[in-house]
């Protein structure tokens, strides 16, 4: 649940008090807060990590998020069975469920799987392929065509996971580039290009939490120092020209090259996706226009739900924006045109287009299934206090170490995304606290510890099984969502690594310039000694 800020939830449900006394009692205003005793402590980042942990050593997800889920709502109930059941269910999975923001998302979801269900039927995305098989002749680059388009479509992370994934699957496919490699460039061009964005989604989310200051202005300021969003770009370049993987991912590239299986592993819930054939008279149109109208929509969607058309200008608009609401109204409005344009074109009958939306709805079901886990999740880490318990580690740090502190400041936005699965709700938490240390003692060390929070939150959230924006680019990419977070890891936690070492740098040089060349020339050492120790595939 990034984007809903109720993140800082302050304590559990109201009950009532008194069990035992007459029903008559209950009348009176006898409640009082409850408040679980494991609240703010570090057993409030237990079932996140429970539910990572699982993930990772059984590769299922499903299981393992609601094991988290579980432990959650025990804790929260102290192990009763009835406070268990209710926090679960009702305050839980119900809740977040019947979350405006969350239903709009899943919404989303559903339309763009019917659009792209009703591409591949009209043949759009078979012409598409076939007109990149002559046009780009090599894995490198159908690789640097798919990062070139994740760059371009900044707008919105979640659109962008599944719109480069729906138009560049084909291409990839035809080159034998692995699904978890695809889904890895995928997730590497939306929240690391959205975060050194100024017109986007999440720039608006992060001027939203610096109060008392001119919060866009400290957003551009903070670019040159978000130096895992910088470094990530860098290395998938770099991966891609220099021709060479490491870690799991070296071994599904392999796979892909040699025995032409883009999966690797057993489980590949969208290859049924790939089976049918579209229509032999699509043409690359019936690919691209839809994702030009849908490009378009989107946008006007978000700035119309932020007073763009009541006179707010084009910045505010985004900054105050209803992305949720947004994507949805674009994306509706670009399935009405879509049915109206192959109708026109004559590829798909209105019949054949009304068949789309079950199959779309089926593709989606994987991601919908463990976003909804994944929130539920979330749900149970807030109720325990989990935002409370880190904030109270950020702030008794903040007086000791101070040249130390955006490297700290970046390990704890690293951890607390990661146990959470949200950089906004991450960014609401340490953005505050960072602007109440420094607001009129220093404002560079401000500036950059803000730059350190928003590069820890993404890197969190790019490493978390449970991220939505990590689900959603395993689905943008048709892949299984295990094998793109087990492949994806060692990457991040190399540019980690990296931007760890140049932010203690940049707390005592303090200069954005020379801090970031320092940086690159670190992170190009480190991925030129790594390619000289396992070498390239091709």
């Amino acid at each position: 649940m990034k984007r809903n800020l109720r993140t800082k939830i302050t304590g559990g449900i109201i009950f009532a008090v008194i069990l035992l006394m007459p029903l008559t009692v209950f009348a009176a205003d006898t409640k009082t807060e409850y408040v679980p005793s494991m609240y703010a402590s570090i057993w409030s980042l237990l079932p996140p990590v429970i539910a990572i942990v699982l993930a990772l050593i059984t590769k299922e997800v499903y299981s393992s998020l609601f094991v988290g889920i579980l432990m959650g709502g025990l804790f929260y109930s102290g192990f009763s069975l009835e406070g268990t059941m209710t926090h679960i269910f009702d305050e839980g999975i119900i809740s977040v469920l019947s979350d405006s923001y969350n239903v709009g998302i899943l919404i989303f979801l559903i339309i763009l799987g019917i659009l792209v269900a009703m591409m591949n039927k009209a043949g759009g995305s078979t012409a598409f392929g076939n007109w990149a098989k002559t046009h780009i002749k090599t894995r490198v680059g159908a690789q640097i065509a798919t990062i070139i388009l994740g760059v371009l479509i900044f707008i919105d992370d979640y659109f962008n996971c599944l719109t480069v994934g729906s138009v560049m699957r084909p291409v990839t496919d035809s080159h034998n580039v692995s699904r978890a490699k695809l889904a890895y460039l995928i997730d590497s061009t939306a929240a690391p290009v959205c975060i050194i964005a100024p017109i986007s989604s999440w720039a608006a989310a992060v001027t939203g939490f610096v109060e008392g200051e001119n919060g866009f202005s400290i957003f551009i300021r903070a670019i040159p120092y978000n130096y895992y969003a910088l470094f990530t770009i860098v290395m998938m370049i770099m991966l891609v020209v220099t021709k060479f993987d490491y870690g799991p991912m070296r071994k599904h590239e392999i796979n892909a090259i040699e025995k032409n299986d883009l999966f690797t592993t057993a489980e590949r819930p969208y290859a049924d996706a790939e089976d049918e054939k579209g229509n032999e008279n699509g043409k690359v149109l019936d690919l691209i226009v839809p994702i030009v109208v849908l490009f378009v929509s989107c946008t006007i969607g978000m700035i119309y739900t932020g007073g763009f058309f009541e006179g707010t200008n084009f910045v505010a608009a985004f900054s105050q924006s209803d992305a949720s609401i947004g994507l949805v109204y674009g994306s509706f409005v670009t399935l009405l045109f879509t049915i109206i344009f192959f109708g026109i074109r004559k590829v798909l009958s209105f019949k054949e287009s009304m068949e789309c939306v079950p199959d779309g709805f089926k593709a989606m079901v994987p991601a919908i299934l463990i976003l909804s886990l994944a929130w539920s999740l979330k749900a149970m880490t807030d109720s325990l206090g989990a935002a409370e318990f880190v904030a109270g580690v950020m702030e008794n740090s903040a007086g000791h170490l101070m040249n130390f502190l955006p490297a700290i400041i970046f390990v704890i936005g690293c951890f607390l995304a990661f146990a959470t699965g949200t950089s906004w709700g991450t960014f609401g938490i340490l953005i505050p606290i960072v602007v109440a240390v420094f607001e009129g003692r220093d404002e560079t060390m401000m500036i950059l510890s803000i730059s350190a929070c928003l590069a820890g939150a993404v890197c969190g959230d790019h490493c978390s099984p449970i991220s939505d924006t990590t689900i959603m680019a395993s689905a943008g990419a048709q892949c299984n969502h295990v094998n793109h977070v087990t492949t994806q890891i060692p990457y991040a936690l190399t540019v980690a690594g990296v931007s760890f070492v140049t932010y203690i740098i940049a707390g005592f040089v303090r200069n954005p310039i020379i801090s970031l060349i320092i940086g690159l020339i670190l992170m190009m050492a480190t991925m030129l000694g790594i390619r000289k120790i396992v070498g390239v595939e091709e």
